[in-house]
């Protein structure tokens, strides 16, 4: 498995830049040599699986789990760069209780991730093996030409994004569906996003709003594995920073407008935003927009200096320990 995972080249391509002076075209040359190699010598169900997996680990677990540890150990650090400040945190109030809602929150995103990667394998298993028939995500030895993979990544998106509005506003905040109940008292719990809350949500709940709109339109189409790769690295990135809960981001043109819609459709409690991109909502009438207005010295509110948020990190610590002393002095002066 860990050969199969080393050996995946889009991994390779992105390491081949640190590690060597070649030529960009060896580096193609290498890519699909190493490519070819990879599809010949093992089954196509273990490759789609071990990708899949490695791009959602590298890209969305790993990552996402970093910022949920940084905003459970300093968090005097973390709300510095939060969007919506202390109520943005895993834990906003100190306690056993909400130190263990947080990781049961985690647990669970960690289990529905797992849950789609297992859902997939099993669904083309199913194709190939029991219906003899082509899988929904091609793997072939040959790589789509780069018009190709473009013209499928823009078509995979707006699929995306149309069937994840009409999911979410018209059956998981239906009045009487009964998966919308259980979005309410799952996903609609939290104060805010933070780190891994992307894929927590109730299981069923789940499936309709992230692995169908993100599978479905792959499937469709049956793209190439490169393509469903890139398709899925770009969804693992949007999600780990949209749902990050941070007011720094990348790119704040794009994946700052898909973190404020997440925001604010939680704090609307569900009232709109119900696209990732908001060019549905704004089609269809649904945007949820801030009640004041958001000016420069808006922005200039969330412009922060990075040496409070090391400085916060540093006496963070120092905190806890002044912390315990004082309660042990108090435990020998009664």
């Amino acid at each position: 498995m860990l050969d199969l995972l080393l050996s995946i080249p889009m991994l390779s391509y992105l390491l081949i830049p640190a590690m060597s002076s070649y030529h960009t075209s060896l580096n193609i040359i290498f890519f699909y040599i190493t490519w070819i190699t990879l599809v010949l010598s093992s089954p196509p169900l273990k490759v789609e699986i071990v990708g899949t997996c490695a791009v959602r680990v590298l890209l969305y677990l790993v990552p996402s789990a970093l910022f949920f540890l940084f905003d459970m150990l300093f968090p005097s650090a973390a709300v510095v760069i939060k969007a919506q400040g202390t109520q943005g945190l895993p834990a906003a109030k100190k306690g056993k209780r909400c130190w263990k809602r947080a990781l049961k929150v985690a647990g669970w995103a960690v289990f529905n991730l797992s849950m789609s990667i297992f859902l997939q394998g099993l669904v083309e298993a199913v194709l190939t093996k029991v219906l003899r028939v082509k899988s929904a995500i091609r793997v072939a030895a040959r790589l789509p030409l780069p018009w190709d993979v473009l013209k499928d990544l823009a078509l995979g998106l707006v699929g995306r994004e149309a069937l994840q509005y009409v999911i979410h506003r018209y059956i998981l905040h239906s009045p009487t569906a009964y998966v919308a109940k259980c979005h309410d008292e799952w996903y609609h719990s939290l104060r805010s996003p933070y780190p891994l809350t992307a894929h927590y949500d109730h299981p069923l709940a789940y499936l309709l709003y992230r692995f169908i709109p993100a599978f479905l339109p792959a499937a469709a189409l049956r793209f190439h594995l490169l393509t469903y790769l890139i398709f899925l690295a770009f969804i693992s990135l949007e999600e780990t920073f949209s749902h990050s809960g941070y007011s720094i981001m990348p790119t704040s043109f794009f994946i700052g407008g898909v973190a404020r819609r997440a925001d604010l459709h939680l704090l609307s409690k569900g009232c709109g935003n119900y696209g990732t991109w908001g060019v549905v909502d704004w089609i269809c009438g649904t945007t949820v927009g801030h009640t004041g207005h958001q000016g420069e010295g808006d922005d200039e509110e969330h412009e922060v200096d990075i040496d409070d948020v090391l400085d916060a990190a540093v006496e963070e610590p120092k905190r806890k320990v002044r912390g315990l002393r004082n309660r042990g002095r108090g435990g020998v002066h009664s």
